[in-house]
């Protein structure tokens, strides 16, 4: 019996030849960096859980902005801390909030970087859930007001992309009907669709101090067990108006990824949590595994299963690497 013909070695045998060969690639223009802008001023408070990664004043966001441009970094996404937070969330859509007036600095100081903005609640609210209490549960509908206020306020301010992360049902028409009210209809929606109820957050909530007083969130985000239905909200999303959908958390979700890939000729972005970023830091740390290549990896896995964006807290350090 004579030996295979089919050797698929031949293509593995140098470095050079699989570079060749390679059938996804990373490019740091695909990463979007998320970012923690809080008040004062020369503050970059490192977050315990997620080693690298800083709440950071409006100037030092604006430094780490300049950085993000030099290394080609596709953009950020910002997220605020409030000086107080209160029943109504109003620091989310105040003119002279912490994030409006971090895209001004941004778009004043660092022109041409892509400003992404998540839009949600539970940062501002006293008691960290992403909408208005009534009887002990989240009201849906009414606060859909509070969601488009925020995404009107974000564009006025100059941000470039809204980013609607609350999983409440009719955000993204509520956001576009303001937007298109308010002489933004340019402005592009990307729905974080299928946003699952993941354990895989938790070191955010350190970084945002948004951890909810009461209760969790799994009467709104979704049930990871759930395939089919990430499919169907991401199709209502693009029903109303969405431009961009988003699949969040990443590595654990990477068929949905694929599956909405398959079904839907629309940008798909993948958020990285947190929690993935600390587990490979963690390991990483004690000699487990090789920083790079994990992070590496893990970013190759995401695009490869179709996303074309990747938020991630790896974006500087991948960028670096890739050159």
């Amino acid at each position: 019996m004579p030996f295979p013909i089919h050797r698929m070695r031949r293509l593995r045998a140098s470095e050079p030849m699989r570079s060749l060969v390679r059938e996804t690639r990373l490019d740091p223009a695909e990463f979007i960096l998320p970012l923690f802008a809080c008040p004062g001023e020369g503050i970059r408070r490192e977050i315990g859980a997620m080693p690298g990664n800083f709440q950071m004043s409006v100037d030092e966001i604006v430094r780490e902005c300049a950085e993000v441009r030099a290394l080609g970094i596709g953009g950020v996404i910002l997220f605020g801390l409030p000086e107080t937070k209160d029943e109504t969330a109003s620091g989310a859509y105040a003119d002279d909030g912490i994030v409006q007036r971090a895209i001004r600095a941004i778009r004043r100081e660092v022109p041409g970087l892509l400003i992404v903005t998540d839009v949600c609640n539970c940062e501002y609210t006293s008691h960290g859930h992403c909408g208005k209490i009534v009887d002990g549960e989240v009201d849906n509908d009414q606060t859909l007001e509070w969601l488009a206020a925020s995404a009107v306020s974000h564009a006025r301010a100059g941000a470039d992309i809204v980013a609607p992360s609350d999983m409440m049902d009719g955000r993204v028409a509520a956001i576009r009907h303001e937007l298109d009210a308010n002489d933004f209809a340019h402005i592009p929606i990307l729905s974080y669709a299928a946003k699952f109820a993941s354990v895989f957050y938790g070191p955010f909530r350190e970084a945002a101090e948004s951890a909810p007083q009461f209760g969790d969130r799994r009467a709104y985000q979704m049930d990871p067990a759930n395939g089919r239905e990430a499919m169907r909200e991401i199709e209502l999303d693009l029903e109303e108006g969405a431009d961009m959908i988003m699949v969040k958390p990443a590595m654990p979700y990477l068929d949905l990824i694929r599956d909405a890939r398959r079904r839907f000729d629309v940008p798909i972005a993948a958020y990285q949590v947190s929690g993935e970023f600390s587990m490979i830091e963690a390991a990483a740390r004690n000699g487990w595994i090789d920083h790079d290549r994990a992070m590496l990896e893990s970013l190759t896995c995401i695009r490869r299963a179709g996303a074309q964006i990747i938020l991630t807290y790896f974006a500087k350090p991948a960028a670096e690497l890739l050159g």
